[in-house]
Formats: structure tokens, sequence, C-alpha cells
């Protein structure tokens, strides 16, 4: 540590009630802002120096200011580890075992870190996950530039690793500094396109007097304004983070007090330490994306419509979709986004044979990953198994009543479909107050005792929810039944929804059979598990019924003739526009 450093923060943490290390963690966000724009201002023509200088920034975050040369090797180890088992491992296992020894290192600073259980100290955890998701992707880019390109998918010739680079590009790469301490992660790719400025060159076809505007003979675009929203956001965050922080922590929910009020009030208390708790993540992640984006890498080409730059390369959280997701999965897919691109790309997608559709094993490879990257505090556990289970009870809700609040070819909304959004949009974050309190308490005992104090609300109606949605009980029968009559079928038994269900099947089957690249459909894509919570399998097939159930209630109600028409060609076409659709 630089002498006197520590000082200030030591001084303005007795004030604010704060850990020093915490507000330096807060500075280090704040302080990438004029560096990014300094890196910004290195000739384009020097790569080597912007290396340089990211690399010294990150060494002042880690030894400068924490003092933690502790960190540092770690990094070393993660980043050294994974560029000689890339450059001397010629094995198709090569991934795998960069993989391993990457989680493997840092699952011991997980055990490490929960067994010292102070959260008000600074580790190298929270920066080492984000450094894991960055060299296991390198790992398997490495690999990918081995391999001819009939062998590679689309995304995978766009970021494989052709050449190994050099120490200094790829130290560089390691330590970014605006995403060091807190991600976003990317792939080597970006970065190497980013330095190089390649990442700036225009579209063929573009009209340079359409470019983005540039200073001086830069060729990154200007990003002031895009970054200063972003930072603008990350402290709004913050400032409210630091404000209802001190009204819904953890300990209140373990005392006494929190069972003074009635269960109603609880419950709104429970949903409030999830939001309190998620400001953390929206002010940290909108802060240092800001950052990325006035360094320059968070550029993502131009918008086709507006022909504007687009800076939204490495958004990892979208708040307002969170807090008004109707459903599971969309709760989930704006949370945490680079982890879920990462769990994609890098293990669901990678765990599948050539030719098969990712199925269980590759749900499960992607659940445990999942959760070891996460630590190995039991919250995580709880809060995963119980969200799998809540995001299968949300498509079987979704797929059974949502139709009901919709015109009969499921296009248009009826006037009733807006209570049902705001009940769904109420439902679903009641819900996740409860499945996310294991991930801020972490402990067991503490979470069942929370929960006990709320009556085990979302367990109970998800168990409920499984029954009543079951095929062996009258209730889901008669939402199919309802849903039947508002889009009625023709007489001849040919087009029964056993029969449509059956010849969906056998379709769905075959399709699967024909695949020759597991990694090119989209549709299995479409069904990656969000942070390794899986999917309903089920989805596929119930929405291929449906819409050709609807198709011949339209026919029927247009007084279309029915020859002609057959199940098997109709479960073919809506089969194809799923995975289009997808």
């Amino acid at each position: 540590m630089l002498p006197f450093i520590n000082a200030p923060f030591e001084y303005v943490a007795r004030l604010l009630g704060n850990s020093p290390d915490e507000l330096k963690l807060v500075f280090t966000f704040y302080l990438s802002y004029p560096l990014a724009a300094v890196l910004k201002r290195i000739p384009d023509k020097e790569p080597w120096k912007k290396n340089l200088f990211a690399i010294s920034v990150s060494l002042f975050y880690l030894v400068g200011l924490f003092d933690l040369w502790s960190g540092l090797r770690t990094i070393l180890i993660s980043a050294g580890g994974a560029y000689l088992i890339s450059s001397h491992v010629h094995s198709p296992y090569m991934p795998w075992i960069g993989f391993v020894f990457l989680m493997g290192h840092m699952s011991v600073n997980h055990v490490y870190r929960q067994a010292v259980d102070d959260p008000s100290i600074f580790d190298i955890t929270g920066a080492q996950m984000v450094m894991v998701m960055k060299l296991t992707a390198f790992c398997w880019n490495v690999q990918d530039g081995r391999l001819p390109d009939s062998e590679l998918t689309d995304f995978q010739k766009e970021h494989a690793v052709r050449t190994m680079p050099n120490l200094v590009d790829y130290l560089g790469y390691v330590f970014f500094f605006p995403a060091i301490m807190a991600g976003p992660a990317f792939d080597y790719a970006d970065y190497s396109q980013y330095i190089t400025t390649t990442m700036f060159t225009l579209p063929p076809g573009t009209e340079p007097s359409k470019a983005p505007p540039t200073r001086k003979k830069r060729k990154i675009p200007r990003s002031g304004t895009p970054a200063a929203i972003k930072g603008v956001y990350g402290t709004l965050w913050l400032i409210a983070f630091l404000k209802f922080s001190s009204w819904y922590y953890p300990a209140f929910f373990l005392g006494s007090e929190y069972m003074q009020y009635n269960f109603f009030r609880r419950v709104w208390q429970l949903y409030m330490l999830g939001l309190t708790t998620r400001m953390k993540y929206y002010a940290v992640w909108s802060l240092s994306e800001g950052s990325c984006i006035l360094s320059g890498i968070g550029y993502n080409g131009l918008d086709p419509k507006t022909n504007q730059p687009k800076w939204d390369r490495l958004t990892n959280i979208i708040p307002l979709e969170i807090e008004s997701a109707q459903n599971a999965r969309a709760y989930l897919g704006y949370w945490n986004i680079n982890t879920n691109h990462w769990l994609k790309n890098y293990m669901y997608l990678r765990v599948t044979p050539k030719g098969q559709k990712p199925g269980f094993r590759a749900t499960l490879a992607t659940f445990v990953t999942s959760a070891f990257w996460h630590g190995f505090y039991p919250g995580y556990y709880l809060a995963f198994v119980l969200a799998a289970f809540v995001q299968t009870v949300a498509k079987n809700g979704r797929r059974l009543i949502r139709p009901l609040f919709m015109t009969p070819d499921g296009k248009s909304a009826l006037p009733s479909k807006r209570y049902y959004d705001l009940f769904t949009v109420f439902l679903t974050q009641t819900v996740f107050a409860y499945v996310v309190a294991p991930f801020i308490l972490l402990g067991f005992s503490d979470t069942i005792r929370v929960w006990a104090r709320v009556y085990f609300y979302t367990l109970i109606g998800v168990a409920a929810s499984f029954a009543l949605f079951s095929r062996s009980l009258p209730f889901r029968k008669r939402l199919m039944q309802r849903q039947a009559a508002c889009a009625p079928t023709a007489t001849s038994t040919t087009y029964d929804e056993t029969a449509i269900e059956k010849t969906a099947r056998e379709e769905v089957r075959r399709e699967r059979l024909l695949r020759t690249n597991s990694q090119d459909s989209v549709a299995s894509q479409a069904k990656m598990p969000l942070l390794g919570i899986a999917d309903d399998p089920e989805a596929e097939i119930d929405e291929i019924v449906a819409e050709v159930k609807a198709e011949i209630g339209q026919r029927k109600r247009r007084g279309s003739v029915m020859q002609g028409f057959d199940v098997k060609t109709a479960v073919q076409e809506k089969l194809k526009q799923f995975n289009k659709k997808s």
C-alpha cells in the first residue's frame, strides 16, 4: 500500500459508518472514469502503451490502494495457468483442463472467504469470478482457433483466437482496469479488436459521412455522454442503496422487531431487502459499464435505424426490466447478463456432442458450474433449487392461463390482459422476494428462520401450483377446455388435442435427430438455463400444440374448408416458426 493512502479512507469511513475497503472500492469505480478518458487518448497506433497503462492502473488498485499482494498473486496464477495450458496443451480436452484449473483455484479462495466471513474486508474472489469467466472463455477461443471454420458456429468464428497473443496484449486483457474489480467480462477477441481499433471500422456499404463523430484522428467515437449517463445512474443507485440499507439489512429480519409487523408488511419488507441489495449491484455494474463505455470498449456498432453508435456491448443489467418482470425468465434474463452469456456459450453449448440437442446433461452441467462459480454458501443452493421450481411453475401458468386473456389467434391482447399483466408483475416480484432471500442471508439456518417468519408462502405456493397444474387433477383440464372454447376445433377426431400433441412430439423428436450441429440450434440456445436454472423442457411441444389448435379454431370461425388440412404439415410449419422465433 502506498504511504498514507489509507488515512483519508479511514477518516471518511468513521464518519459514514462504513469500512475503508468499501470506500476504496467505490473510489476505484469513479477514478476509472478520468483514467478511461486518458486511456482513450493514448495514440491508436501504439496499442502497447494502452496495454501498459491498463496494467499499471490495475496494479495501483490492487497493491497501491488495497495492499492486496495475495490478490495480485491469485490473478497472476490464474492468468499464467490459463496461458500456459492454452498455449502448450494441444488436445480437444484443453479447455476442460483450463476450466478445472481455474474453477478449482477459485473454489479454494471461496472456501477461505467463507471461513473468514467478513463482508467488510475486500478480497479477491469478486475479481477472480470475473477472471474465471474471461479465462475459461479464452481457453475455448484458443481451441476454436485451431479448428477449421466448417466446424464452428458463427459466434465461435467471431471469437476464435487464431494466434496466441503476446504477453503484453494478454496481460492488458487480464488487467483491463475499468472491469477488473466487478466486471463486466468479455472475450479476448473483443479486447483485441478494441486495442487495435478494428472494432470501430465502419460496416461495408456505410457512407463515411454517416460515421460517428470522433476527436482529431482517433477512431474511437465520442462516448462522453453515454458514459456520463451510466455514471449518473450508478450514482443514483448508490445513493439509494446507502439510504435504504440503513432500513433493510439482514440482521433486522433475524431480530425480534421484524415479527412485530403483520404478515403482509413482513412480505413487503422482504421485497425491500431484495431491492436494496439489487441497488448495490445496479450501482456497481452501472458505474463499471460507464467507464468501459468511456474507454471505448463498450462500442457495439451502429444502430441500423438511427446510424448512431450503440454502447451496449457490455451491458450487464437492465434494472427497469428486472423490477417490472412479469415472469421468472424475464426476471433472470436481465440480471447478470454477461454471466448468462458465458454459461450459454462456454458451458451449455459445449458439453453436448455434435449432432445432438442440449438436454439434461447440459442443463445439469450449467447448473453445477453456476452454483460453484458463486461459491459454497448454502443460501446460494437453496435459491437456485427453489428458482428452478418457480420457473417451471411459471411456465405452466403462463401457457395455461395467459391465452385466456388473448384473442383466439394469440396475437392480440383482450382488454382484461392489463389486469393479468399487473397481477403477474406483482406475483413475480413477491415470489422472488422470497427466492432471493437466501442469496442475501447466505446461511442455511438464517434462511429457514426468515422463510418461516413469512410462513413459507412461496414454498407452499409452488407445491400447490405443481398440484393444480398436474395432469392428474381437473384444474389443468378445465383451463385447457376454456382455451378450447375460445378457439373451437373441428368436430373431426383427426384434430383433437391428443392427436395434435402426439404428432408434435413425433415431429420434435424427428427434428432433433436430424440436427447436424446442436450449437447452431437457435431454439436450443433460447432454452439455455439462465444462471444455471433449468427451463421447462415441455414448452416447445405445448406451444406448438396451442398454436395448431388456434389455427384450426380460426379456420372453423372463418368457415374455411378443412378439407386438405393436415395436422402433420401444420405441426412442421409451426415447428419451423418456433425455431425461427426463438
